[in-house]
């Protein structure tokens, strides 16, 4: 454990931490950090915070992560819950527990199968073809833009046409339950703020209750045209044929029901449950992927090297004419799988830049035992902090850590120093409460290098911008690196400052 004072705790021991970090760096850094600054520090430790945060157990190591994760699966932290009550009324994939987590994991796995999405990837491509063209019309004005507000566009249209089947639009216009799921992602709290005036803010129940009207019509209105359909048997027609994932769902929940009971209206329990899942979605779904994204961006603009053999890849898979690739993809899916230098990179990207950390309560009588030096640590009442970048950056379990090396992805052969150690990479966890949307991530990632390294050149503008700032307060030591990284994680893991960028388009058809 790090040196700890009977006032402060950890506190004193954070803050010089800190002191090393931009003020907008995303907690997660803090504890490979605190390794770094104490190297017989081992990778499961006690962390103080108290009264200003938790008391906190990190776990960054694969033996003890298999014991929370797989081994005996610790329940969510209710700061999680708090968190996402607002979206998905307190019904969610997320933080459910037992058997009811049980039923509805398995009544939407599979829609997320690896086979069951193949039939959906020109949704996929269509949506992705919309950002190409907002992307073209950035290149013509050669403006400084955040490539986050079009990420996260993108990625609430393909979650849209994915789990409902419905056309949102979000990157051309308005959406009401696009704007209203980002609203209410503003006003949510973990419950533990220090700052009262955000803690207890009297306006946040109504902007939450506003906010949730808003969502639920919406959603509402799309499950229950689609019941409608299906009960009615016009699901028959091509013009009504529909493969979305709550398409799945609905068919699977009337083949339970008894003939005479097909036509009557929908179980009100199976539809709030339902609505419910679809908002979670729609919010874990997109906000994670948006930032994967922005770090292929970050990585293509950085790493040149990276990029020529990509470019290289693409040509050999799908042809020299850029123009011909998304109907390529629409026609054939499982061209995708033919990418394996891409499907590296984009592994390497999820590796550095984990878009999401675990946290989980202790139960009592409960120990997590350090394999290295077999101590045990009672979990009871302490949040249990999965930090996956302290995994993923850590030099026992990976040659180079901290350098960009698409390769280790591509050693397959035993003993190959860079082959990666099983359990050692978790960007979406492990166990029975792993991600259950990692196919569709990794076939949007996929769809989203294929259709736009080729057309376009990206330029990262942190340069101007720093320069501006630097104009504009005359300060000199403001730290804007982490590891030497000008794109460090913040917030919800995205890049600092979203990304900002200049885009030029590439003439590449043959």
């Amino acid at each position: 454990m790090p040196p700890w004072n009977p006032i402060l705790g950890h506190l004193y021991f954070c803050y010089k931490i800190t002191l090393k970090l931009p003020t907008d760096a995303h907690p997660q850094y803090l504890p490979g950090m605190a390794r770094r600054e104490l190297p017989d520090l081992g990778p499961v430790f006690y962390l103080d915070t108290w009264p200003i945060g938790p008391q906190m157990l990190i776990v960054a190591s694969t033996e003890s992560l298999y014991q929370t994760t797989q081994e005996h699966s610790l329940p969510k932290h209710p700061g999680l819950r708090y968190f996402i009550r607002p979206i998905a009324d307190g019904v969610d994939l997320v933080t459910m527990e037992g058997h009811l987590w049980k039923r509805w994991r398995g009544i939407f796995n599979p829609g997320f199968s690896a086979a069951y999405l193949m039939s959906l990837t020109r949704g996929i491509a269509e949506e992705t073809e919309q950002f190409c063209r907002n992307l073209q019309k950035l290149a013509e004005n050669q403006t400084l833009f955040r490539v986050k507000d079009l990420t996260d566009n993108l990625t609430m249209d393909i979650i849209g046409r994915i789990v409902m089947n419905v056309r949102l639009g979000s990157q051309i216009q308005s959406n009401p339950l696009v704007d209203g799921l980002r609203m209410q992602i503003k006003w949510c709290i973990f419950g533990a703020d220090q700052n009262p005036f955000k803690r207890y803010n009297p306006m946040r129940p109504i902007v939450h209750w506003y906010n949730s009207r808003r969502m639920n019509q919406y959603v509402t209105r799309t499950i229950d045209s689609r019941f409608a359909e299906l009960t009615s048997g016009q699901e028959g027609h091509p013009e009504h044929a529909s493969k979305s994932i709550i398409d799945l769902v609905l068919t699977a929940y009337l083949s339970e029901k008894p003939s005479k009971d097909k036509l009557r209206d929908m179980d009100t329990t199976f539809k709030r449950f339902t609505m419910n899942q679809i908002k979670l979605f729609l919010f874990s779904g997109s906000d994670t992927t948006s930032s994967t994204m922005c770090y292929i961006f970050y990585i293509l603009a950085t790493k040149p090297e990276v990029r020529v053999q990509v470019r290289a890849e693409h040509d050999s898979v799908f042809g020299s004419e850029t123009s011909k690739t998304a109907p390529l993809i629409m026609a054939d899916p499982t061209v995708l799988n033919r990418l394996p230098y891409t499907i590296a990179v984009i592994k390497e990207v999820l590796r550095m830049y984990p878009p999401v950390s675990g946290a989980r309560i202790g139960e009592p009588d409960f120990s997590i035992v350090d394999a290295a030096t077999g101590q045990r640590f009672p979990t009871q009442d302490f949040l249990v902090w999965d930090v996956v970048q302290g995994i993923h950056r850590d030099p026992t379990y990976w040659p180079r850590p901290d350098d960009f090396v698409p390769e280790r992805w591509l050693a397959l052969a035993p003993g190959d120093p860079l082959r990666p150690i099983k359990g050692a990479y978790r960007p979406f966890s492990q166990g029975p409460r792993n991600c259950i949307a990692q196919e569709l991530v990794m076939m949007e990632l996929k769809v989203y290098m294929a259709l736009t390294t080729r057309q376009f050149d990206i330029t990262l503008g942190y340069e101007d911008l720093d320069q501006a700032a630097a104009a504009a307060n005359k300060s000199k030591d403001i730290i804007r690196t982490v590891g030497g990284e000008r794109g460090y994680q913040v917030a919800r893991a995205q890049p600092e400052g979203d990304l900002p960028c200049y885009v030029k388009a590439r003439v590449c058809d043959a």
